[in-house]
């Protein structure tokens, strides 16, 4: 008897639909290409115009802001296609599934038609910026200031591990408005990169993993920024952030679970094609029981997974949720990955090898977004 496959349950066929033609775009046009983004350290300017004339940047966003008009699950069905075929260059989830979002939460309908456009065409790159050199997961300590002279803020400061940050047209920047006030002294506001002076970015930081993501440095010396483009209210950006932090944090994990399955389904194809000891190793016990126990683990955090989606498309996903998926589908990415590359043997260890790419870029999983060990703390809150 062969059990169905499992579907889930967010995934209607418009959004099959999306996830397939996504696939096949990424196919042709993404993994051929693979080595010389790694090399370069971004992806081309000209595959975000194409990712845009195809609809997959900013799928949610409305039609009137210049978006597909879906929903988080159009989103989602493109994140997985990509992760799902092992690529972590093309840096979407940030543009589309996180700056987008802030951009729909807290903008003007004037800001939401200046930048939203661009960005679903692929003209502005989108990033948002919150780390800082020598700081990591907590915003009550930031440094960078941006204060208001008359109709501009003054912006002053760094912010380093920032994606998309080489090439970003538009970053929603999270800075102390207020030094004094602590949390309530965080405002979000977008900086247009175009030849603005005192803006300057450093390196494209060369990582362990996710290679071909461009990840950069960011510095800011005395930089001059539209009164006009504070996002939101003055003071408001630490509960801004925090209540948007949710949704990245199940971007995390949905990445987490499509490459999950994606490393399962690699390596039962190697095991059943490769032969030792005069047959193939799938049909040895210990790789069979190997893959039965990473496919078991894969599947539980899809069915984990997929229920916080559901309840984010009802407007119902909670804070503590979104921090158990991250940590627990995170975590099973690198448990699962680390179990296979050992399936693969030596090859597993060589970088042509997509399964060794993979190994390499799970690792950040548990580190971005909020650590493992800050999620548990945030967990722990609740209990």
């Amino acid at each position: 008897m062969t059990t169905p496959v499992y579907r889930s349950a967010w995934v209607d066929d418009e959004v099959r639909a999306l996830k397939d033609m996504a696939t096949k775009f990424f196919e042709a046009e993404l993994l051929p290409h693979q080595q010389r983004f790694a090399d370069q350290k971004h992806v081309d300017r000209e595959f975000w115009f194409k990712a845009g004339e195809l609809g997959l940047l900013c799928a949610a966003v409305p039609e009137e802001y210049g978006g597909g008009g879906g929903t988080y699950a159009h989103d989602f069905a493109i994140f997985e296609a990509q992760f799902g075929l092992g690529d972590t260059g093309f840096g979407n989830q940030v543009h589309s599934g996180l700056v987008a979002h802030y951009l729909l939460a807290y903008g003007t309908d004037e800001q939401k038609r200046r930048w939203l456009p661009g960005m679903a065409s692929g003209a502005l790159i989108g990033a948002i910026a919150m780390t800082e050199p020598g700081g990591g997961s907590d915003l009550k300590a930031l440094r960078t200031t941006a204060i208001r002279e008359g109709d501009h803020y003054l912006l002053n400061g760094a912010k380093t591990f920032i994606s998309n940050g080489s090439m970003a047209d538009i970053i929603v920047l999270v800075v102390k408005t207020d030094p004094a006030a602590g949390a309530k002294g965080v405002s979000l506001i977008v900086l247009e990169t175009a030849d603005v002076p005192g803006f300057r970015v450093g390196r494209v930081l060369d990582k362990v993993g996710m290679k071909a993501q461009d990840t950069a440095e960011l510095f800011f010396d005395d930089v001059r920024i539209p009164a006009g483009n504070l996002l939101g209210e003055e003071g408001a950006g630490y509960g801004y952030a925090m209540r948007q932090l949710a949704h990245e944090r199940l971007v995390v994990a949905v990445c987490a679970v499509a490459a999950t399955e994606a490393a399962v389904e690699l390596t039962v194809r190697y095991t059943k094609e490769r032969h030792a000891f005069g047959g193939p190793l799938f049909d040895m016990q210990n790789p069979r029981f190997e893959l039965a126990d990473c496919a078991t683990l894969a599947r539980v955090a899809r069915v984990f997974v997929d229920n916080c989606v559901e309840r984010h498309l009802r407007g119902e996903l909670d804070p503590t949720s979104a921090s158990m998926a991250k940590a627990y589908c995170s975590e099973i990415q690198g448990q699962v990955v680390d179990r296979c590359v050992q399936l693969f043997g030596g090859y597993g260890y060589m970088l042509e090898y997509p399964i060794a790419r993979m190994y390499a870029d799970a690792r950040v999983q548990r580190i971005y977004a909020g650590t493992t060990e800050v999620m548990k703390e945030l967990i722990a809150r609740s209990l």
